[in-house]
């Protein structure tokens, strides 16, 4: 299914008005089964919903790894809704009434359904990774998850998280129309591909960092966030308590650093 979809507008540039075709981002919902049992409806880009899903279940802590699941597959695909379903492994014990969010969410509801955020902190210990990266590296970052975002690109409609190494390059890079979904897309991959956590990665995301995103971030045990614009004050206090370094506003050569500065080597001027 593809991630736009077009529309007639009206466009006015101050000198004149004319109907034109413009390029949509698709927010559609996607339903996310356990062994057949729903557990989230979420609106999402479609594309890449297995990971989608995979991720999901990672950082809500009811996987911890490829060896939990043992199929991801879609159930329906229709406009109305699509569904998939993860299979996972005979014996693993899956406590549903642990989810942190209910059944129903939306691609922009940040905490809705979470129980308590100090649940959510006693579900995955704190990062005490030494890794460390660049300033300058860092700043590079931006325009090259700028350059992996085709459909933002078309749109101007989507949100992005990429993942990094410590020198650079970009290992994958998600877009979707729900920040924290770009995100789960990504932990997803991870997951499917065998990889199971960023431990010595960079996530980097579009827009601002949420506690959400923090705690996607931590259930991934990736040590490093960055986003290119301003962190709330709650996803600062999680970076700290949890051991992550969390960048904000990495743009234009420049960046604040509101958690975790250890692992930030400055360059000398």
């Amino acid at each position: 299914m593809s991630e736009t979809q077009r529309a007639a507008i009206v466009r006015w540039r101050g000198a004149s008005a004319e109907a034109v075709d413009d390029e949509l981002a698709r927010e559609e919902p996607l339903e996310i089964r356990v062994d057949g049992r729903a557990v989230s409806v979420t609106m999402r880009t479609p594309g890449h919903d297995e990971e989608l899903a995979v991720g999901f279940l990672l950082s809500e802590g009811l996987i911890r790894g490829r060896s939990d699941v043992v199929d991801v597959a879609p159930v329906t695909q229709s406009a109305e809704c699509n569904t998939v379903d993860v299979r996972l492994r005979p014996g693993l014990e899956v406590d549903f009434e642990r989810l942190s969010r209910h059944v129903f969410a939306s691609s922009s509801c940040g905490l809705c359904g979470k129980a308590t955020i100090e649940a959510i902190r006693q579900s995955f210990p704190q990062i005490s990774s030494d890794i460390r990266v660049a300033a300058s590296s860092l700043a590079e970052l931006p325009a090259r998850l700028r350059g992996a975002q085709p459909t933002f690109a078309r749109t101007g409609g989507l949100h992005a998280a990429g993942v990094f190494d410590v020198e650079g390059a970009l290992v994958v890079a998600r877009e979707d129309i729900g920040r924290h979904n770009a995100v789960d897309k990504a932990l997803g991959w991870a997951v499917l591909a065998g990889a199971d956590a960023f431990a010595a990665h960079v996530l980097l995301v579009s827009g601002r960092s949420s506690f959400e995103i923090m705690q996607k971030a931590l259930a991934g045990r990736v040590p490093i966030v960055a986003a290119v614009s301003a962190p709330s004050s709650l996803a600062v206090q999680f970076a700290a308590e949890s051991g992550q370094t969390l960048v904000g506003f990495l743009r234009g050569g420049g960046m604040n650093v509101y958690a975790g500065a250890q692992r930030i080597v400055f360059d000398s001027p």
